[in-house]
């Protein structure tokens, strides 16, 4: 039960602030219960049973405002309102701290509120993806499943035209930087938060024309705003979103890549590109948004920003040994964001094969070591199913694999790798390549942008292929040992693609293809 409780005689200030805290903090409050407290610069979280009370701390920032208890409360409703859209199950309601007849405080008294609080239902902590990210435990399927997670909810988020586009993306560059100068130089240095926001505006005079087309295009939603690993957690065993922006439409109203640019970003600072590019590339199978990808080095870079301020504001209020921690942290944040707006040239790979050869696995492995955060995957598999108008993990039927149906997708596939090679994004073309002419094909997108070109050809003797086929789960191709039989009747001609005994263990594969390509 949450009961009144008088702090009147304690040592505790009688201001708003230290009065709601004691109240929040206090084991009485709570029938005795153990109380554990958490804070961020913006709230602290009061940690009790299985419940969480979230109150919003009343500071005024560059982006936001939360002075006057009327701004928090709307705060805290429209944080409800916009998170039980990805976690319904976890957010319980707001609440109200109420001055007791007393003179004291309780939850949802008849007296008059004077603080508001957002009660969640309380989840492990071991279960936040950034220690799951520490403790290696991110593998492909439930790298997977967040991605999944991720793409439903921006597919379902509101279409916002009136926000995003050139000016949103200025705006967070103008706040970037007036956010960190006021860690300036105690914590950041002043030369380099200038050199990021001037090469910022260039690389967004760059990128306009296609933000804005984005923006039109209705790719500019309400989404989460602060898709870090930190706000996501296995909830019931499903990879769960929570606190996402509510207090500013400029955060929130944005371009769903840039919304997914955040987890991008973290997973790379933490060291973790392999399963940055394994978010990407999965969001890309499951959207065939490949346009989206061109300007990521600018929204990479306002991310790495975003944190680099965010961190140094939380140093700013620590002490020793963890003020310097931080302080260390968020100068690497502000490093990774300068050097984010210089990415590398892009190359195409075409890696080709036979099913069950370990072309994908080979074309997902080595596109890390190509781009940051790693090359963008184009599968023949995923966009024969787009083109059909199906699910990536629904089977097609045998009109999807006509001739006219292959040489459709083949197409696709040939005018987005262009597509990526133009905005200056590396591409991995994942097909069987089976015919020489498509060999030919794949090559000249690469001559005719100007670029790198690497092919690999993957084999693998039949029964060892067949048996991968037989092993796969959730998988994209809909290929079958028949399939592969049939395969094996091909005339494929002259390869010149580097070939690559695929049949070893993975690492050895994975160490020919890193071999053949430099990297």
């Amino acid at each position: 039960m949450i009961g009144p409780v008088n702090i009147r005689g304690s040592r505790v200030s009688p201001c708003r602030a230290s009065e709601v805290e004691y109240f929040l903090s206090a084991p009485a409050t709570y029938g005795g219960a153990v109380v554990q407290r958490i804070d961020t610069h913006i709230s602290t979280l009061f940690l009790v049973g299985d419940r969480v009370f979230k109150m919003k701390k009343a500071v005024l920032l560059p982006f936001l405002d939360f002075t006057t208890l009327a701004a928090r409360k709307a705060a805290c409703e429209a944080e409800l309102e916009i998170n039980r859209r990805a976690s319904p199950d976890l957010y319980r309601g707001v609440r109200a701290v109420t001055r007791a007849p007393g003179g004291g405080l309780e939850m949802d008294g008849p007296g008059e509120a004077v603080e508001w609080v957002v009660e969640m239902r309380r989840f492990d902590q071991d279960s936040l993806f950034d220690r799951l990210a520490r403790g290696g435990a991110l593998d492909r399927a439930r790298v997977n499943e967040l991605t999944g997670a991720v793409a439903e909810f921006h597919r379902r988020a509101p279409i916002r035209r009136d926000r995003g586009g050139v000016k949103g993306l200025d705006w967070t560059i103008t706040t970037n930087r007036r956010s960190m100068l006021e860690q300036s130089p105690a914590i950041l240095p002043r030369a380099e938060i200038d050199d990021l926001a001037e090469a910022s505006l260039v690389a967004l005079a760059c990128y306009g024309p296609r933000l804005e087309a984005r923006r039109e295009g209705g790719f500019v939603r309400q989404c989460h705003g602060d898709l870090h690993l930190g706000n996501i957690c296995l909830w019931q065993g499903r990879p769960t979103l929570f606190d996402a922006i509510e207090f500013s439409e400029d955060i929130a109203c944005i371009d769903v890549i840039y919304d997914l640019a955040f987890l991008l970003m973290d997973l790379d600072h933490r060291g973790a590109r392999q399963q940055a590019n394994w978010v990407m590339n999965h969001y890309l199978d499951l959207t065939c948004d490949f346009a989206g990808i061109a300007p990521m080095p600018l929204y990479l870079s306002a991310r790495a920003g975003v944190r680099a301020h965010v961190t140094a504001t939380t140093a700013a209020a620590a002490q020793g040994a963890e003020r310097e921690s931080l302080s260390l942290d968020a100068r690497s944040y502000l490093s990774a964001a300068i050097s984010y707006l210089t990415p590398p040239a892009p190359r195409l790979l075409a890696v080709g094969g036979l099913s069950g050869s370990g072309k994908s696995r080979m074309g997902r492995e080595l596109a890390p070591f190509l781009a940051v955060p790693g090359a963008a995957v184009v599968r023949s598999d995923s966009l024969r199913k787009h083109l059909a108008g199906l699910p990536i993990h629904e089977r097609l039927g045998a009109d999807g694999y006509t001739a006219e149906a292959t040489e459709r997708t083949y197409q696709c596939l040939y005018e987005t790798c262009a597509g990526l090679l133009a905005d200056g994004h590396s591409a991995v073309a994942d097909a069987v390549f089976a015919m020489p002419e498509q060999r030919a094909a794949i090559e000249e997108v690469a001559s005719r942008a100007g670029v790198r070109f690497d092919g690999l050809w993957l084999e693998a003797p039949p029964d060892v292929s067949a048996e991968r086929i037989l092993e796969r789960k959730a998988n994209v191709s809909d290929a079958t040992p028949d399939v592969l039989r049939r395969q094996l009747g091909y005339d494929l001609g002259a390869i010149a693609w580097t070939r690559i005994d695929s049949s070893p263990p993975k690492d050895v594969t994975l160490a020919a293809g890193r071999a053949a390509l430099g990297v």
